[in-house]
C-alpha cells in the first residue's frame, strides 16, 4: 500500500488527511495518508527510513523552509519563493530522490484570478510569514504590484497605521495571510479603514474557518468582493496529487 503524509509541528486538525483518505476510499486507491508530527526537521530522515512505501509528503509550519536542505530537486517556483510544501518521493535503485514543489502559488492564483478586474493593479499582503511569500509570487505573476504589511517595522514593509483611506483606494486588492480572525478568535480582524472600501475592493482571506471572517464581513458591508481560502486549499490538494504522480512538468 502506498503512503502519503503531512509533516509539521504541531499538527491539529488536518484538512489534507481527511481529504486524501476520503479520496482514496472513494476512488478505490490502495493508499493511506498519515500525519507525521515531528518536533524537529531531523525527524524527516526517520520517517523516510521506516516508511519505504512513502510516495509523497505535504509540508506545513514550521518546516516549509527548513526542509529544502534535504531535497535533491526544487522547482523554480519553490526556489524563487524559498518555501516547499509538497515533496515527491521516488526510488532509483537503492537511492531515494526527493523533489520539492510549492502548491500555494497554484492554488492561490487559480482561485483569485477569476475575481480580478482591469482596475485591480496593486495589492496589500497582510503578514510576512511563509504563505505570504507564495502569495506575493502569485500576485506578481498575475501582473499586480505588491506591498507587505507587518505589525512590526521591517525592511520592505509598511505598518497597519500607514494604511490610510487613500492607500485602500490605490491598493484595492488585500490578501490576509495572517491568522487574525481564525476560529476560535472570530471577533478579531486586521486593523484597516474598512469604510474606505467599495465595489472596486477585493478582499481575499486565506482563512477558511470561519467561512466568512470579520475581515470579509466588514469589507462586504462596504461593497467589496470577498473570498475565503477553501477553494485555494482544494486546488492545492489537487496540485499535490499531480506533483506526487509526476503530472506536473519539471
Amino acid at each position: 500500500m502506498d503512503k502519503y503524509g503531512l509533516i509539521g509541528f504541531p499538527l491539529g486538525h488536518s484538512f489534507s488527511k481527511n481529504f486524501f483518505n476520503e479520496k482514496f476510499e472513494n476512488e478505490n486507491i490502495d493508499a493511506e495518508y498519515i500525519n507525521f508530527e515531528i518536533p524537529n526537521i531531523e525527524g524527516l530522515v526517520e520517517i523516510l527510513d521506516v516508511n519505504p512505501e512513502l510516495r509523497g509528503l505535504n509540508v506545513t509550519i514550521p518546516y516549509k523552509e527548513k526542509v529544502i536542505s534535504y531535497l535533491d530537486y526544487i522547482s523554480p517556483e519553490a526556489r524563487a519563493i524559498g518555501a516547499v510544501n509538497v515533496i515527491r518521493v521516488t526510488h532509483k535503485g537503492n537511492k531515494l530522490i526527493l523533489r520539492g514543489y510549492n502548491s500555494d502559488v497554484i492554488g492561490f492564483t487559480k482561485s483569485i484570478e477569476p475575481l480580478l478586474e482591469r482596475f485591480h493593479r496593486k495589492a496589500l499582503i497582510l503578514g510576512t510569514g511563509g504563505a505570504s511569500k507564495a502569495i506575493n509570487y502569485g500576485l506578481k505573476s498575475l501582473g499586480l504590484e505588491t506591498v507587505f504589511v507587518s505589525r512590526y517595522k521591517r525592511p520592505g514593509t509598511i505598518q497597519y497605521e500607514d494604511i490610510t483611506p487613500e492607500v485602500i483606494k490605490d491598493y484595492n486588492v488585500i490578501v490576509n495571510c495572517t491568522p487574525v480572525g481564525m476560529y476560535p478568535k472570530v471577533e478579531e480582524c486586521p486593523l484597516l479603514p474598512y469604510e474606505a472600501m467599495d465595489n472596486h475592493t477585493l478582499l481575499y482571506d486565506l482563512i477558511y474557518n470561519p467561512d466568512r471572517t470579520l475581515f470579509m464581513q466588514k469589507g462586504a458591508e462596504h461593497g467589496a468582493t470577498v473570498k475565503n481560502g477553501l477553494e485555494m486549499l482544494l486546488l492545492q490538494a489537487f496540485a499535490s496529487w499531480d506533483f506526487w504522480n509526476g503530472k506536473e512538468q519539471e
